[in-house]
């Protein structure tokens, strides 16, 4: 790689004009693209084929028959006839295939939800008697479906970011604690208060143990069966495997065949008077869909569940887009957040016309989907399809269907959401602010109730996050040398412990225990910081009060008398305790970890390289590294950083492209103009390590550029440092042992090291660089120059007795 090949970074700025005028030759495009977006189904449907409809109807057919008894269960949870969360089911598997994204998912009833739209029913239906518990179900899916079709629509689904997994867990493991403890009453026959704090359930619960009926015969065998069936078809597959396939469809069709068999043994013990069950029963449900209609839109249900809508939107898309990234990562494809949102929507206000209630992704029937081989979104309607014959063919027997055997899918179902303790001790050890957001989640939903523990949660979550993007972490960088063997090659004595030539640095934060033992002081007023997080308003007093301080705290302020007029009241004219401490020079940023800046934090980064101008009685320079945004360089270009002003108060950049500040990492010397190839490449000084010597040993190389391997010619050295040369030089690399002929060509493995810093890419404005080191490198080459000639030391006794006794015999 010669020289005339090094890149240069001069990245042009994209106005509002150019963007304007990119739309209005592409809005056609943009148009057509954002209206077929809410239709995927466009695009795998027309390689729809067979074999994917096999697989499509095993996987639907599978989770339909895992629907169907979860739709009767939750739907008793929301306080509703059995026959809605049929309603539900149906609704949600049978339009999701035309707007999803995800080939797993299955959108019907929750727990959570049914339990917050069963607190919404009961609020409403009190204070409202002649308002029924189906209208405000229906009034509920319409505006979730309303509200979620908007969000994804203008592509809200960025929001969904902003809460992290510990608020989700907690407040999943909180409901399904509660959850369970409202199904303790149904599971033993003891009629409880189930609307009051959870912590208050348990107390009345076993105040009225002496309540209990035969229910509990048929809760607790039912409970124990499910686990039991849980366990034992996991572990004998493992031992079986030829079984596996078999024993894993009777795993999950294990709420199925519970339920079965209890309505089995409930039909048999009262098929001779079943209105005189000894135990509860669900009764009539009646066939087909009988609440298909216009929704009652009741101005009167709204002021009633305005504290429990937002709860369940934020449930409702958090659940979903979480269970389906979940499972898209797993199956090595990608969900679209917004048109997730979107068909949440579609879904809910299609299926209040149905006499739906709001429904989405759940997690247990979408792992069973993935599990049984899905191919594409389409097998959510096989689901549809089972859903509808049990509303119409199926609907007699659920009139024997134990309300305990309910209860026990419910608390087998919600103990999944349970987080586990190796996720809660990983939390703890891992970030103990959001072990903090977990267990108040958890608490508060337990003691006050479910909607205050999503607002909790995520009042936290966002506090969290707010903080630490207000107090990001501003590290003062200390270097470490890449060879500490490497002597300077500089023979200038006021810069020798500071800058070599040939030497690299690797620069970390100073508080870094690993190289405490090898850091080596910066350029005398250097500072360098590293900012490892986007610069914005809620940050900037922070960080340019951190760059300020440390910048004080590591150099003298500039005696002048204007500066000794302007000293506080708590400052003191005597400054000899700092008088050790040299002027400040240069301000080095990292901006590596930055990806935006916005105006005030430039306005903040403006007064304080005044301010430091003031502290020290000059122009302080300010470089910045690592700029990986364009944007962020066009910002601070606008407000006057990125270029540099000289002693006379010229600049010394220029934005023309026949200028380019080119520092060579070699030479010592700065060019302000670009040079021509031929006289780049015949600059080039070879650099050569030493062991003990200071000396300067000054080495005249000619690169071959017409040669693709750049082979290096003999070079030309005086007697004197020739013979110096061999007294010092490193020994040469044993090259003996290796084999291969590619590791024994002279062009790659020489004695002589090109310094590939060089070619590192370069800005044209001279105040960005690559990285930290070629910023510190250009600051000490530009302040070498300036110094006086340098004063070669004399070499050491043993060397001069030798080189006068050879020129002399020569």
């Amino acid at each position: 790689m010669n020289s005339s090949s090094v890149v240069v970074l001069d990245y042009e700025p994209v106005t509002f004009k150019n963007k304007t005028d990119k739309f209005k030759q592409n809005w056609g495009r943009y148009l057509s693209s954002y209206i077929f977006g809410f239709f995927p189904i466009l695009q795998w449907i027309t390689r729809y084929n067979t074999s994917w409809m096999l697989q499509d109807m095993i996987a639907g057919g599978t989770v339909g028959m895992v629907l169907v008894p979860q739709g009767i269960a939750y739907a008793k949870i929301a306080n509703l006839d059995p026959q809605y969360g049929l309603y539900s089911s149906f609704a949600g598997a049978c339009f999701y295939c035309l707007f999803g994204t995800s080939k797993d998912i299955s959108i019907g009833p929750i727990t959570v939800v049914s339990l917050l739209v069963g607190r919404a029913v009961t609020n409403v239906t009190t204070a409202h008697p002649e308002i029924t518990g189906p209208e405000v179900a229906v009034f509920l899916s319409v505006l979730v479906g309303i509200i979620t079709m908007l969000m994804g629509m203008i592509r809200l689904g960025i929001l969904v970011d902003f809460i992290p997994a510990p608020a989700i867990a907690g407040f999943m493991t909180g409901s399904a604690i509660t959850i369970s403890l409202g199904q303790w009453g149904k599971l033993t026959g003891i009629k409880l208060d189930t609307h009051q704090a959870p912590y208050l359930i348990v107390g009345e619960f076993f105040s009225s143990l002496g309540g209990i009926r035969v229910d509990i015969a048929f809760g607790l065998t039912c409970l124990i069966a499910l686990y039991a069936i849980k366990h034992f078809s996991t572990k004998l597959a493992t031992r079986w495997p030829k079984f596996k396939q078999s024993l894993f469809y009777f795993g999950i069709m294990r709420n199925g065949t519970i339920v079965i068999m209890g309505t089995f043994i409930s039909f048999c013990i009262n098929v001779h008077d079943p209105t005189a069950s000894a135990f509860k029963i669900i009764k009539s449900v009646p066939s087909g869909f009988d609440a298909i209609g216009v929704p009652n839109m009741s101005l009167n249900i709204m002021s009633e569940i305005g504290d429990v809508l937002p709860s369940i939107i934020i449930i409702l898309v958090l659940e979903h887009i979480s269970v389906a990234k979940a499972f898209g990562r797993a199956s090595d494809y990608t969900i679209d957040s917004n048109q997730e949102i979107l068909a949440i929507g579609v879904t809910n206000l299609v299926g209040s016309f149905f006499g739906s209630y709001p429904g989405t992704g759940a997690f247990s029937r979408t792992a069973i989907m993935a599990r049984s081989g899905a191919k594409t979104p389409l097998s959510s309607a096989f689901s549809a399809i089972i859903v509808v014959l049990a509303l119409y063919v199926l609907t007699p027997a659920f009139y024997y269907i134990p309300e305990a055997a309910l209860a026990a899918v419910v608390i087998h179902a919600v103990s999944d959401l349970i987080s586990s303790p190796k996720y809660v001790k990983e939390l703890y050890n891992t970030s103990k602010l959001e072990f903090l957001v977990f267990a108040s989640a958890v608490l508060i939903t337990i003691f006050d109730g479910i909607e205050d523990g999503i607002y909790t949660a995520v009042a936290l979550s966002l506090i969290i996050m707010l903080f630490n993007l207000a107090r990001p972490k501003v590290e003062v960088m200390a270097r470490s040398p890449l060879d500490p063997t490497s002597k300077s090659t500089l023979a200038i004595p006021a810069s020798n412990d500071f800058y070599s030539s040939s030497q690299h640095y690797i620069y970390f934060d100073e508080q870094d225990p690993h190289f405490q033992t090898q850091i080596e002081p910066l350029p005398p007023g250097v500072v360098v910081l590293r900012i490892n997080n986007a610069l914005l308003y809620p940050n900037s007093n922070y960080v340019t009060e951190s760059i300020i301080a440390t910048a004080k705290k590591r150099t003298r302020q500039g005696e002048t008398e204007e500066n000794k007029k302007e000293l506080l009241w708590t400052q003191s004219l005597d400054a000899s305790k700092n008088n050790h401490l040299p002027l400040l020079e240069a301000v080095v940023l990292d901006f590596s970890s930055v990806s935006r800046i916005d105006s005030t934090a430039l306005q903040m980064l403006s007064s304080a390289r005044e301010q430091l101008d003031r502290y020290s009685s000059h122009a302080v320079e300010w470089h910045f590294t690592g700029v990986v945004n364009s944007q962020v360089r066009s910002d601070l270009l606008l407000f006057g950083f990125g270029t540099m002003e000289d002693s006379e108060g010229m600049a010394s950049s220029s934005t023309s492209n026949s200028t380019l500040y080119a520092s060579s990492c070699v030479s010592g010397t700065t060019a302000a103009t670009k040079p021509s190839p031929k006289e780049e490449d015949s600059e080039k000084i070879q650099e050569v390590t030493f062991k003990d010597s200071p000396e300067v040993i000054n080495q005249n190389s000619i690169i071959d550029n017409d040669n693709n391997d750049k082979e290096l010619q003999v070079q030309e050295q005086k007697p004197e440092q020739q013979h110096m040369s061999e007294s010092y030089y490193a020994d040469p690399m044993d090259v003996e042992n290796i084999i291969h002929s590619y590791y024994m060509e002279d062009t790659k493995f020489s004695q002589i090291i090109v310094d590939p810093h060089n070619y590192l890419p370069r800005d044209r404005h001279p105040c960005f660089h690559w990285d930290v080191d070629s910023a510190v490198r250009s600051i000490c080459e530009r302040w070498s120059s300036r110094r006086p000639p340098p004063i070669l030391l004399p070499p050491p006794s043993g060397s001069s007795s030798s080189n006068s006794s050879t020129t002399g015999s020569s």
